[in-house]
């Protein structure tokens, strides 16, 4: 099965490095949405796993490529700021980091990467392609579309995660039909970085299963 993989805000097809390699016998795609250099989306003309992260999750979901059978959605969310009767995290923070993302993109960048969990380095981005998602960061609710996902889901979570609350978390993907979820309890919000084995091997696991 050939694996599709998709990366979340703020980051490149290059996080994906640790689990494409524990994932040897499934050949690979990258997608990359632009944020330091030219976006890429690969053709998959053929039956493919999406493998995404953070708000890559929903790109996946609002918009599903044809031939996916099924997505792992690492970190993953189908709406990320609080609406009715939904706990996600405060919409003026993010409010908040659009607004300064014109006059300091570096800044808001490096603000987010650590609070996620790193402090590694990274080129020049581009603050327009980083505008567009954070405004879908923001405004963005796919509930709907994952209620309509009638292929199998794999949702890996952390339960250090800084950015989800455990509250969040349990109402994530709340009404897809064939979800699976697996929470690893030390895992922060970059679970591809911090346990890519981890990942990689209940991915694997999960398509036997699913095949």
């Amino acid at each position: 099965m050939r694996l599709l993989f998709l990366h979340g805000w703020g980051f490149d097809a290059h996080f994906w490095d640790g689990v494409a390699a524990a994932l040897p016998k499934f050949p690979a795609m990258r997608m990359d949405r632009g944020y330091f250099h030219a976006p890429s989306a690969p053709i998959m003309d053929g039956p493919f796993v999406a493998v995404t992260h953070s708000l890559g999750a929903m790109h996946l979901l609002r918009d599903p490529p044809a031939h996916c059978l099924a997505l792992v959605a690492i970190n993953g969310f189908d709406c990320f700021t609080a609406q009715d009767h939904f706990p996600g995290v405060a919409s003026r923070i993010v409010t908040r980091m659009l607004t300064q993302l014109d006059r300091a993109p570096r800044q808001v960048l490096a603000d987010f990467r650590q609070r996620c969990g790193t402090d590694a380095p990274f080129p020049d981005p581009d603050p327009a392609m980083l505008r567009d998602d954070l405004t879908l960061l923001r405004d963005g609710d796919c509930r709907t579309d994952s209620s309509q996902w009638d292929l199998p889901l794999l949702a890996l979570h952390g339960a250090q995660d800084p950015l989800l609350p455990a509250e969040m978390r349990q109402q994530l993907f709340a009404h897809t039909p064939q979800l699976e979820q697996i929470t690893f309890a030390d895992g922060g919000h970059l679970l591809p970085l911090t346990h890519a084995a981890d990942c990689a091997a209940q991915i694997a696991t999960w398509l036997e299963r699913i095949a």
